[in-house]
């Protein structure tokens, strides 16, 4: 039977330091802000973004929303992106995808200045983290890490198989793994005979966002399994990508969902608007 890792309990204990961190900058006169910007009316987007703002209330850091109609054109959401890098009082921007289709959101990226790129989208820092060099990680794969290093998972030596191959989880983790040593595996909707190569994970990491799609007898005994899927099951319960009921029985430890790698996700975010913060205010020594 697995240990489950508590992401919600992690979480906790990482926004609970950033307040203390957040409270000593204040105190030198500094406020840690975020500007957050929302196109359009998805609902799923609006929950996360209530989930940002919420989390900012309780870290001690100053929360900004611009909420953008839909038919905006991309000069307008350029044009924002770029008053928002010049405020000085703003210290991380996120634009909250998805966006309408008639937007270019890689160019929208790659105009957030990477110092406020707290989302770590931004190529300049994409690349940076190729290299392992020091900057802004992704919020889901820079929370996996955080997962692996409290519950002392070491991936030096260790295959790690990554189902998803997106921006937002899959490369970024990929790069993440291989910084700690590891011998990564990416899979994805062409890949040939998946459970040979998911049986051969010592770490396995689903981020493909269909329900239960990881079975128990895909999954090697005593691995490590990661589930960064949020699904609906038929009853309209929140699942993940992972059939956890069965899988834990196998695998050594697991996150569940929710309350695994989501929660995580929103502390890494406050974790990386401190820390542009603190690096803006070096760079103008006010620290």
């Amino acid at each position: 039977m697995a240990i489950i890792i508590d992401g919600k309990e992690l979480a906790k204990k990482i926004r609970s330091n950033l307040k203390i961190e957040c409270q000593e900058l204040i105190k030198k006169g500094i406020q840690p802000k975020l500007a957050v910007i929302m196109v359009g009316d998805d609902s799923a987007s609006k929950v996360y973004v209530r989930n940002k703002s919420r989390a900012c209330k309780e870290v001690g850091v100053e929360y900004e929303e611009y909420l953008l109609g839909s038919d905006i054109t991309q000069k307008e959401l350029i044009d924002l992106i770029h008053k928002l890098n010049e405020d000085k009082k703003v210290n991380g921007i996120l634009l909250q995808s998805p966006i309408p289709s008639h937007l270019d959101i890689n160019e929208a990226f790659r105009e957030i200045s990477y110092k406020k790129d707290v989302d770590g989208f931004n190529p300049i820092n994409v690349g940076k983290l190729l290299l392992n060099q020091d900057t802004f990680i992704s919020c889901t794969p820079y929370g996996i890490m955080k997962m692996f290093e409290e519950y002392n998972i070491d991936l030096e030596g260790k295959n790690v198989v990554i189902i998803g191959r997106s921006n937002i989880v899959g490369k970024p983790l990929m790069a993440c793994c291989l910084n700690n040593h590891a011998t990564v595996t990416i899979c994805h909707s062409r890949t040939k005979e998946l459970a040979e190569k998911t049986k051969n994970a010592d770490i396995l990491i689903a981020a493909i966002g269909k329900a239960k799609f990881v079975k128990a007898d895909m999954v090697k005994e005593g691995a490590i399994v990661i589930d960064v899927g949020i699904n609906r099951d038929e009853n309209q319960k929140l699942t993940g990508d992972v059939d956890f009921e069965n899988v834990k029985e196998k695998a050594s430890y697991i996150t569940p969902v929710p309350g695994g790698v989501g929660p995580m996700t929103i502390a890494m975010l406050m974790n990386n608007v401190i820390k542009a913060t603190i690096q803006q205010n070096s760079e103008n020594n006010k620290i």
